[in-house]
């Protein structure tokens, strides 16, 4: 009777054990994640009467603790160039000190300011805006004057292709282009779908990070690119990796990138719920999936190094929504945060700073605001 007391009890675990697979769960998944306990000042930034923050795409602070807050509100319009029609002041980038009071407005009339989506201060304090809609990213010296400009602005006009000509068989007709994300023609010469166009032309790009030599890894793809793209330090492209798809090194809306002190590259792949990191050139070397869709991403600049990845399960952040903190083994520490619009609760964390770790900045869109987390 023992025995098949034994043999019972061993069979009902197999039983459930396959029933956890068979959901997709894992031993692992079915620890609770730890609550952060923590405080939040939810109306930390002060503005003028006329100024609104509105949808906080990016916030960041530099070594002195003031802050910049790259948001989507002003007044958009377009002016006609010789040839081309500028769409910009679509978003508008501001600056407030240490205490959250504003201090001045930068970058006015900026036409590479459409559709904001991020926000970085890097190590020399410059500050970086990068734009969704105008695909280009913007560096700002502290005296706020652009001193590099990654990508081009797209075309605002449709211009009619060619009419199709006959041609052999087996050739693509004339006139029409290999755009981006378009097979490449047998023969060689091409590239794989959804990796763009080599150098600094942009699809939405949505984050940029730098490695120790200043070398500038831009996230290229909330478009069609799907990819990285490196740059060296004066803005000259060095390579790039990345296409549309699920298998390791390539992406679904690549959309946060972090940088560690062993130049390490973080990259979240939206679309497929992971982060994945890559060494300096761009090989493959792991991958996490326990952090829900991540959004946006921080990475401390201790001697040990946390990531800080913000979480949104649903399309207006409203209904599932997090930040976890994170080992860069990909092991969780903690999590905190809901969705909801109450002080301590995210809508659509979009960009987190974590350069005074325990101290956050969380900048979100769908509450128009930027919450300073002291984690407990």
């Amino acid at each position: 009777m023992k025995r098949l007391f034994a043999i019972s009890q061993f069979t009902f675990l197999i039983c459930v054990s396959a029933a956890l697979l068979a959901a997709g769960g894992t031993f692992g998944a079915q620890n609770a994640v730890p609550e952060i306990a923590f405080d939040s000042v939810a109306d930390f930034l002060k503005t003028p009467n006329d100024i609104y923050v509105g949808e906080v795409a990016g916030v960041g602070a530099n070594s002195k603790g003031q802050i910049f807050v790259y948001t989507r509100t002003g007044h958009p319009y377009a002016t006609l160039g010789d040839n081309r029609t500028f769409m910009h002041g679509g978003s508008r980038l501001l600056q407030f000190d240490q205490t959250g009071k504003f201090v001045r407005e930068l970058g006015q009339d900026v036409y590479g300011f459409n559709a904001a989506i991020g926000l970085r201060v890097d190590p020399q304090d410059n500050v970086w805006t990068i734009d969704a809609a105008a695909s280009q990213v913007l560096k700002f010296d502290s005296a706020g004057r652009v001193t590099l400009v990654l990508g081009r602005k797209p075309e605002n006009i449709t211009v009619r292709p060619a009419q199709p000509a006959a041609g052999r068989a087996g050739e693509p007709p004339a006139g029409r282009a290999q755009g981006a994300g378009a097979a490449a023609p047998a023969g060689g010469g091409g590239r794989a779908t959804g990796t763009g166009t080599p150098g600094s032309s942009f699809s939405q790009p949505s984050d940029v990070a730098w490695d120790r030599a200043g070398n500038i890894y831009v996230a290229d793809g909330l478009g069609n690119n799907n990819r990285v793209a490196k740059f060296d330090k004066d803005g000259r492209f060095i390579a790039h990796w990345g296409s549309t798809g699920s298998a390791q090194g390539q992406f679904m809306g690549v959309k946060a990138i972090a940088i560690d002190a062993q130049d390490n590259v973080y990259v979240a792949d939206a679309g497929n719920k992971r982060i994945q990191v890559f060494d300096a050139q761009g090989a493959f070397k792991s991958e996490f999936s326990n952090v829900g869709t991540p959004r946006a991403m921080c990475m401390t600049r201790g001697s040990t190094q946390y990531l800080y990845v913000s979480h949104a399960g649903d399309e207006d952040g409203m209904e599932d929504a997090a930040i976890y903190k994170v080992q860069l083994d990909g092991k969780v520490v903690g999590r905190f945060g809901s969705a909801g619009k109450l002080p301590k609760q995210f809508g659509i964390a979009n960009s987190i700073d974590c350069r005074a770790d325990p101290q956050l900045l969380v900048g979100e869109m769908t509450n128009w605001r930027v919450q300073k987390i002291t984690l407990k």
